[in-house]
């Protein structure tokens, strides 16, 4: 089996990128940082045209009709960016919500106890199998009450006077969704890479550059071997859909993701801990996905339970009518 990108995918990686490099670039970013995350809807709606929802949606139904190795790496171009967002949530509503493909609808989740992100702005909550509109949202968002995130990108509401269910969605959708998570993750991780091995190359101390000091060489040496584990193992996880193989690729790259912004914020020193600084986004960001849709321990509980027995497969496509990963997609 070829586990290589192939050409298109990796066109489809690049031209997310240079996308997201023209339309959320680090002024915009800093934008939306200063209006408290508040969502973009130009932005949103150019997403949608791009065909980031719509991915996975057979072509008949107005998507492009590609599958979750293709739709993981988006969402790493995403996290790398620090596009903001219920993403991963619109993503997966879409065919099932109106205007959610075509980024005119802005979906967001509930995930067990946890405050729901972009609540005030949704125009749907996905609540386990279903999805909330009109006036069921209106009397949700109303009876909800806003909780200072550590995000500033990343508006949070709790619930109140509700039992939410375990998952924020059921079945095939709830490991996708991890997956997705586990996407941005990797593409955060490898942001924060790539900007502490800059900064040791441009910073210099003593008349050298701090990346020529052995202990700043380990750390970016870490941050690597870090980063290409949960890489291959969210892409495989993507290929082949089973979910004791997520919880495997959502763990390495919360992992990777969290430490490799910490050690990213000790490599720049005490400008890392500066607002004007971009490294405490990556780690604030990373903080919250940690703890959604998969955490740490559930992960953990779900590969001892998958020890020794046969692998339980989810076929990405077949629940929801969208094209199964081939073999050569995952990366």
């Amino acid at each position: 089996m070829d586990f290589q990108l192939s050409d298109d995918q990796r066109a489809l990686r690049s031209g997310m990128r240079d996308l997201l490099d023209a339309v959320f670039d680090r002024d915009r970013m800093r934008a939306a940082v200063e209006r408290g995350g508040t969502l973009d809807r130009s932005l949103w709606r150019e997403l949608g045209a791009a065909g980031f929802f719509a991915l996975r949606l057979p072509e008949e139904a107005g998507g492009v009709g590609l599958g979750l190795p293709e739709a993981v790496l988006l969402f790493e171009e995403a996290g790398r960016a620090l596009l903001p967002g219920p993403l991963v949530a619109t993503h997966l509503a879409a065919g099932l919500v109106k205007g959610a493909a075509e980024g005119e609808a802005v979906v967001t989740a509930v995930d067990g106890d946890l405050p729901v992100a972009h609540l005030a702005e949704a125009d749907a909550v996905l609540v386990g199998a279903d999805a909330l509109v009109g006036e069921p949202l209106r009397a949700l968002v109303a009876a909800a009450r806003p909780v200072r995130s550590m995000d500033p990108l990343t508006p949070l509401h709790r619930m109140a006077g509700r039992t939410a269910p375990p998952q924020a969605y059921s079945g095939v959708l709830h490991y996708e969704g991890a997956l997705l998570t586990a996407a941005e993750q990797l593409g955060s991780a490898a942001r924060t890479t790539e900007t502490a091995v800059q900064h040791a190359g441009d910073r210099e101390q003593f008349g050298s550059p701090i990346g020529s000091f052995q202990a700043v060489k380990h750390l970016c040496a870490d941050m690597l071997a870090r980063t290409e584990p949960a890489r291959a193992a969210v892409y495989a996880a993507a290929v082949t859909g089973d979910p004791v193989e997520i919880a495997a690729a959502k763990l390495l790259a919360d992992e990777a993701a969290v430490r490799n912004a910490r050690d990213c914020l000790q490599i720049h020193g005490g400008m890392g801990f500066t607002w004007e600084a971009d490294v405490h986004l990556h780690l604030k960001r990373a903080w919250l996905r940690s703890a959604a849709r998969l955490t740490a321990a559930g992960a953990e509980e779900l590969l001892a339970a998958g020890l020794g027995a046969a692998p339980k497969r989810f076929g990405s496509s077949a629940a929801s009518g969208r094209r199964a990963p081939e073999g050569r997609g995952g990366g």
